[in-house]
């Protein structure tokens, strides 16, 4: 009908780390603007659902923000745990919100399966607390490797797709075995958007950068953390649990300062590690978005065509 607002959309900011992400967003919402779009950002970085996670994770201070709305920033204490089935309805409510509001939505992050959870018809398989509490003990007693063969003996596909690395992902993966379900560590073939309705209605855009250029700026980036005060920022946290949260004390760089507060690393082995595994981090990132059907792939900075021209000419 003429003079009938468009139905709103959702957008989709991804990428790996260091790309520029962030900044995408607060473009994308500016140059919506300027077709008299209003916009607002939600987060699909786990890691900034923590407050006072902020120098680690890149996360942009409200002075940064333009005046546009963010939501799911600052959300959990670092002694809460975050998960996919605790963030995914707490995503789509506030993508609700936003376009019950007349204004689009975009998703931004690079935690790919928080991101899918968002995106897709994503559904979680079963739990069992009591069950996990038992795999966690005996993680903590024997490591990871006696789970990850009992793992290889139910489903050998879960145990390829795991990241053997990480403790909470090899127990959940085996508890989920073990209770009968699939355990959902990759995209389904064929996803379905979760939010759909009209062409267009959802919008993947990448955040690509090459390899090369990447990588020196992702160990740059790791020095500059170390550089603003992260070592800081992590004793200032550790009254509110980041030593023992089941997330935060994990996260890449947050570990590492634990490590070197602790006596345990040097500041030169805490860098060295963080960047070796912020290189790894990204690289799994790329694989994961590369898989999302649709999606368009941008330079740090652009905009679709369209968009651009909307902004040049506002």
């Amino acid at each position: 009908m003429p003079g009938q607002a468009p139905a709103p959309r959702l957008w989709a900011v991804v990428g790996a780390t260091g790309t520029g992400k962030s900044a995408l967003s607060l473009d994308l919402a500016e140059a919506l603007a300027a077709q008299g779009r209003r916009a607002e950002i939600v987060n699909a970085d786990a890691m900034q659902l923590y407050r006072g996670m902020d120098i680690g994770t890149a996360k942009l201070a409200p002075a940064e923000r333009r005046g546009i709305p963010h939501h799911l920033f600052d959300a959990l204490t670092p002694a809460e745990e975050a998960t996919v089935a605790w963030y995914q309805p707490r995503a789509r409510g506030a993508i609700a919100g936003i376009h019950a509001r007349g204004a689009d939505a975009i998703l931004v992050g690079g935690s790919g399966l928080y991101a899918s959870s968002v995106l897709f018809d994503f559904r979680f398989p079963p739990r069992d607390d009591a069950l996990r509490a038992e795999l966690e003990a005996e993680a903590a007693r024997a490591g990871v490797d006696p789970l990850l063969e009992r793992l290889r003996g139910i489903d050998a596909r879960a145990a390829a797709a795991v990241d053997a690395r990480n403790p909470r992902r090899v127990v959940r993966a085996l508890e989920v075995a073990l209770l009968g379900g699939e355990a959902q560590t990759e995209l389904p073939a064929a996803p379905e958007h979760w939010y759909g309705g009209f062409p267009g209605a959802t919008r993947l855009l990448g955040v690509h950068c090459e390899r090369s250029e990447l990588v020196p700026r992702l160990d740059r980036r790791v020095e500059s953390m170390w550089a603003a005060g992260l070592l800081d920022e992590v004793r200032g946290l550790l009254p509110y649990g980041i030593a023992h949260g089941p997330t935060a004390s994990r996260a890449i760089g947050y570990a590492q300062a634990l490590a070197q507060l602790e006596g345990r690393m040097t500041e030169a082995e805490a860098i060295a590690e963080t960047q070796a595994l912020t290189r790894r981090y990204a690289r799994r990132q790329v694989s994961w978005f590369r898989r999302y059907a649709g999606i368009e792939w941008l330079a740090a900075g652009e905009l679709p065509g369209a968009l651009l021209r909307a902004r040049a000419d506002a």
